[in-house]
């Protein structure tokens, strides 16, 4: 058979006449190529493999017929196994037979004295032995973007792969931890990671954090005229942009709206992509090219946004004949747009895959109850590249604590099984601060904390995920309130000609809409005690707390917890500014089992009767409602609210002499009263 070499990108690899794979084994060196190798996203894997996830997750989840256990949530310090090596006890994260090879680490809480292992191939001696915070946080010999903390997540891109067998343990438990890896099918030539080949392939490994680093330098091959069209399009029309005949490929796609109201623009006017005489490609511009809704920026290997709102996509999507791109304006106001799509050629084989973009939003989505939210299900044969989530949650309470499930090719229990929404995104502990890295990124988080809009994304290369026959993607709603959300998924997969999905019904304007942040649930004319002016407390903490971990509402989604620990403790709060005239006060208080008994004063005089604020009925936080306390006459200095432990009722659990205090409102009595 003629062997041909070809270079790209700083290597050399030999491939047959007809295309059809490495003629070497697969590699660590040959795997660093492979991330960065931008055309081998589209065609089916050469050789083939299938794509698996070794996680935390609560093994009680055994079948969603069990609703009970399906959403347990139980997701940290689970393991395959514990046993003894060399006289330690070690915890087994993944035991997999090859051949392979590990793509991904994630964990949430890596501990410093934590050792990692990979035992490799049954051998007894590990052929890589790191610090677990060292291997995942950036400070072991690989560094960022493929080893880096990001918003409380520990990342790495290493591949380490493996010609018959990988253990991965610790020598410590108690963390949460997600392991991708490929299997490759039997027979496939892999050549065992070990450290001497880690050096040797040094310089490959700095091209390629190099490459991660430099993505706005990375060259674009086009051999083929470019297709643009610039305008403004009017509400409810489109323009189309035709591609160069192929076989061929659009090796860079870039958008860019310009509107009055920028979000809606985004948001409301769709792209649309057909290869082939097959429409593949049905978006709001925003999330496809994952910025979600609005302008976000951000940079990785796939996709940029920059601040003037040009959005950038560097995924190949090849063609066998001919395509075209299509904007189409469903929203109101006239858009100005630019679209550029750079061309090459392409050698379109049977292997060769289609470029796919889904989008789903529903609104509202309630979180009540614990269920799965499907992003897509695919039936053909492809590879799925990541996806995008949109959400405006309208508290700042967690939203994510869903897990993500994933099942190929008729799996009837997921073979990927997360441990939480923003695990899988690359972070950690639901944090709300925007990060960007080559292959996740978290470009909006409006807050405070969590509350408002949030854009994520995930995209893949080596640890994309190959599908034979189907796919099926879900993610949990798993909020620590009862609210309303809205919720947007926008997937990237390839498949081969004829591929097919669900989200054709969602092909529709009335979809296409920014679900405006529902206002904090508010009382008119609240004096927010967790604002209030703190005078004298006792020595116990207090703690404005912001209905995390409770499904209440208080007013401003916050109520203000003292800790006091025995009768005769007080908390003194001051009013922001003086009143005029006779003022009725009403209280708004918190009952729970371990609360107190209070007595209310305002500068020095008793207001109203002792409140017992003891939830006796159930364990459980519960508003009081409005408390009317009386009037008093203010004097010359804004008055001062006192906040007295008086008793502690006999069914109360320990210590019960807490307080919480939600807000006041002060009201105007005339003299006809």
């Amino acid at each position: 058979m003629l062997h041909v070499l070809r270079w790209t990108s700083g290597f050399v690899v030999m491939v047959s006449a007809s295309g059809c794979g490495l003629l070497r084994p697969v590699s660590y060196e040959s795997l660093l190529h492979e991330m960065v190798d931008r055309d081998a996203i589209a065609r089916l894997p050469d050789p083939y493999y299938t794509c698996h996830q070794a996680s935390s997750y609560d093994r009680a989840s055994t079948t969603a017929e069990d609703p009970e256990t399906w959403f347990a949530n139980k997701d940290v310090n689970q393991f395959i196994r514990t046993e003894e090596n060399e006289g330690r006890r070690e915890w087994v994260l993944m035991d997999a037979a090859g051949p392979g090879a590990v793509v991904r680490f994630w964990s949430a809480n890596p501990r410093d004295e934590v050792i990692v292992r990979f035992y490799l191939d049954g051998s007894t001696t590990p052929a890589l032995t790191v610090p677990m915070t060292d291997l995942l946080g950036g400070t072991w010999r690989v560094g960022p973007p493929l080893s880096a903390i990001r918003a409380k997540g520990w990342n790495l891109y290493l591949p380490i792969p493996y010609a018959r067998h990988c253990k991965v343990t610790t020598d410590k438990d108690n963390f949460y931890y997600q392991i991708n890896y490929r299997t490759y099918e039997p027979g496939t030539a892999v050549r065992t990671f070990s450290m001497a080949e880690f050096d040797r392939a040094e310089p490959a490994l700095r091209e390629v954090i190099r490459r991660l680093n430099d993505v706005d330098q990375e060259p674009m091959l086009t051999d083929k005229p470019d297709s643009q069209r610039a305008g403004t399009l009017a509400p409810n029309t489109s323009v189309t942009v035709p591609l160069a005949a192929g076989p061929a490929a659009v090796s860079r796609l870039m958008v860019r709206l310009t509107a009055a109201d920028v979000e809606e623009a985004y948001r409301r006017t769709v792209i649309s992509i057909t290869f082939d005489g097959e429409e593949t490609v049905w978006c709001p511009v925003g999330d496809f090219f994952g910025s979600g809704v609005g302008v976000n920026p951000f940079n990785s290997w796939w996709q940029t946004v920059d601040k003037e709102g040009l959005m950038t996509c560097r995924w190949p999507m090849p063609y066998r004949s001919g395509g075209e791109i299509r904007l189409h304006n469903h929203g109101v106001q006239p858009v100005e747009y630019l679209v550029k799509a750079q061309i090459r050629g392409w050698r379109w084989d049977d292997r060769s895959l289609h470029f796919h973009a889904t989008w789903r939003q529903e609104h509202p989505v309630s979180t009540a109850k614990k269920h799965d939210w499907n992003f897509v299900q695919v039936k053909g044969e492809g590879v799925y590249v990541g996806d995008s989530m949109a959400v405006m949650n309208p508290t700042t309470v967690w939203w994510g604590e869903g897990d993500e499930k994933i099942y190929v090719d008729g799996e009837t229990f997921p073979s990927h099984f997360g441990t939480g929404t923003e695990d899988y995104y690359g972070y950690a502990w639901g944090d709300w601060h925007r990060f960007e890295a080559p292959f996740h990124a978290q470009p909006r988080v409006d807050g405070p904390v969590v509350l408002g809009h949030t854009t994520l994304l995930r995209t893949r290369t080596l640890d994309a995920i190959p599908f034979r026959s189907s796919l099926h993607f879900d993610m949990e709603i798993w909020h620590w309130r009862s609210v309303e959300m809205a919720v947007a998924a926008t997937t990237w997969y390839y498949a081969r000609p004829g591929a097919t999905d669900n989200r054709l019904a969602d092909r529709r304007p009335d979809s296409l809409r920014v679900v405006p942040l529902t206002p904090v649930y508010t009382i008119p004319g609240a004096l927010e005690a967790e604002t209030m002016e703190i005078v004298s407390k006792p020595a116990g903490a207090d703690w404005k707390q912001e209905g995390n971990w409770w499904n209440t509402t208080w007013s401003g989604d916050a109520q203000l917890w003292v800790g006091c620990t025995r009768v005769g403790d007080k908390v003194e709060l001051r009013a922001p500014t003086t009143y005029r005239g006779p003022q009725r006060v009403t209280l708004y208080a918190t009952r729970y089992p371990d609360y107190g008994i209070i007595q209310v004063s305002v500068d020095g005089k008793e207001l109203g009767e002792k409140i017992d604020l003891c939830n006796t009925a159930e364990k459980a936080v519960k508003p009081t409602g409005p408390i009317v306390l009386g009037v008093f006459e203010p004097g010359a200095e804004p008055p001062v609210f006192r906040f007295e432990v008086v008793g502690s009722n006999p069914s109360a659990t320990q210590p019960g002499t807490y307080v919480g205090i939600d807000c006041l409102v002060l009201e105007p009595v005339s003299a006809s009263e």
